[in-house]
């Protein structure tokens, strides 16, 4: 039987309004409420994969518990006597947990949480210690911003930091952010929080992710910042310069650091106000003056414009950046971005981030990460140096910048 266009329709619109939840479900087996809970689930169709490599799991922890075992010939054996005595006590299947991923129809048999970190972490060593990695993990941390604040959660969470994140962003992923943001069109339209929340748990379901789906205001800053628990440290990433005045009022109060990028071509610009150490640094590093939340949220978007490149130093925007900035608006829509710079901030943000929150030595003011000037011969010369001077006066200018 053919159905219908209205009837085709109908059901293409019934079934998009299905809303699932950003939030895996931990079954622990040896519970007969959790058994229960999975038998619903396969019997109601509501998983269509199950994931089961948990003896591969047991495998990988045993070597990472012994590693002088791992490339001797007496390894599988050792490793049969272990995996045998665990069933010989309870059955594997009752062992670890089962994850359901109902954005995923999925069930994942996996290590329970202290040993899925230890082993998911285990090449990690020693380029981060196991005293630094807990710390990392331990942590609390903010982000708020999530177009390079998705990329800055991801490899945050890829390194096994933090395992409670607090996200806000009021903003749903359109077509035009799958330039710079990991994901895929089958999330276009889902509120940016649900989308990272969803990643982070798909890579440490253990996690514990707090979401603003309002983004951030003055009314729920302070929330954000004192939990329970307080964050540890802050992610600026808004487009909102007044907000960004907030979050630096609450960093203040709360004594943490806040960590910003920008993206500026394929580079990248780095910022550190460590509000932990100096409480009485000035906002921005004093760079965009005497400015107030009230004086910020007023300013209209070619002023905002100007603030940020202010902000960022028109003599750090690169050539294409200068002149792209003049024709928003006019030929364009947007500032333009790149992918390949949102990960670039992302790396360098969590590198920040692990060494703040291990008290390491780490630039307190601004880093540039230029790929231009590692990577294009004679970027550096006397000659390309003064050219590029000579088009910043112009772009200064053109914006009304001294």
């Amino acid at each position: 039987m053919t159905a219908s266009r209205e009837h085709l329709v109908q059901l293409l619109e019934r079934r998009a309004r299905v809303m699932v939840g950003s939030t895996p479900e931990i079954l622990n087996l040896r519970r007969p409420a959790d058994r229960r809970r999975l038998v619903q689930l396969l019997t109601r169709n509501e998983v269509q994969h199950i994931v089961d490599d948990y003896r591969e799991q047991q495998r990988e922890y045993f070597a990472v518990k012994n590693p002088s075992l791992a490339a001797t010939p007496d390894f599988e054996r050792q490793f049969d006597d272990y995996l045998a005595a665990l069933e010989r006590r309870v059955p594997l299947a009752e062992r670890g947990r089962w994850i359901y991923y109902p954005w995923f129809s999925t069930v994942v048999h996996l290590l329970e949480d202290r040993d899925f970190q230890l082993v998911r972490t285990a090449r990690n060593r020693n380029l981060v210690t196991a005293a630094e990695q807990a710390v990392f993990y331990n942590a609390t941390v903010g982000i708020g911003g999530l177009s390079i604040g998705n990329s800055v959660a991801l490899a945050i969470v890829l390194q096994g930091g933090a395992q409670r994140l607090r996200l806000a962003d009021f903003d749903r992923l359109a077509l035009t952010n799958l330039n710079r943001i990991r994901t895929g069109v089958h999330n276009l339209g889902l509120r940016k929080v649900e989308m990272t929340a969803r990643q982070i748990y798909a890579m440490n379901p253990y996690s514990k992710v707090e979401l603003f789906t309002e983004g951030l205001t003055p009314k729920n800053i302070r929330k954000f910042f004192a939990g329970p628990p307080k964050l540890d440290i802050v992610i600026d990433e808004l487009d909102n310069i007044a907000v960004k005045y907030l979050i630096r009022e609450e960093a203040r109060r709360h004594r943490v650091a806040v960590v910003m990028a920008a993206d500026n071509g394929d580079n990248a610009v780095i910022d550190i106000e460590r509000y932990d150490i100096h409480h009485s640094l000035p906002f921005f590093h004093g760079r965009l003056g005497k400015v107030s939340y009230e004086k910020l949220k007023d300013l209209s978007k070619l002023e905002i414009g100007r603030a940020i490149t202010k902000h960022i130093g028109p003599e750090n925007v690169t050539e294409r950046m200068q002149q792209s900035l003049l024709e928003v608006g006019k030929k364009i829509v947007s500032w333009p971005q790149l992918g390949g710079a949102a990960l670039l901030n992302g790396s360098a943000v969590a590198y920040c981030v692990r060494k703040i929150l291990n008290k390491q030595s780490l630039e307190r003011d601004r880093a540039l990460v230029s790929l231009d000037e590692k990577l294009v011969p004679g970027y550096q010369s006397p000659r390309e140096r003064r050219r590029r001077r000579a088009n910043t006066q112009k772009f200064r200018q053109s914006l009304g910048l001294p």
